[in-house]
């Protein structure tokens, strides 16, 4: 399956039988990002987090008394 980078417009080729294929031919609401644009994401994230003028709102889970 051909697949295209959204962030860097590369074209690649994945194999057919892969998760990552079976979501972007069933969800066509998920995008395909090639690795060298995931792992420079993650790199530039981490930087900012170790700022600290960079938050990360992340949702609280509530206990319940059950």
């Amino acid at each position: 399956m051909r697949v295209k980078c959204v962030i860097c417009d590369k074209i690649e080729n994945i194999e057919d039988e892969t998760l990552v294929a079976k979501r972007l031919r069933n969800r066509p609401i998920h995008t395909y990002m090639c690795q060298d644009c995931h792992d420079r994401i993650e790199i530039k994230t981490k930087e900012r987090l170790n700022t600290g003028k960079f938050r990360v709102y992340r949702e609280r889970k509530l206990k319940e008394d059950w």
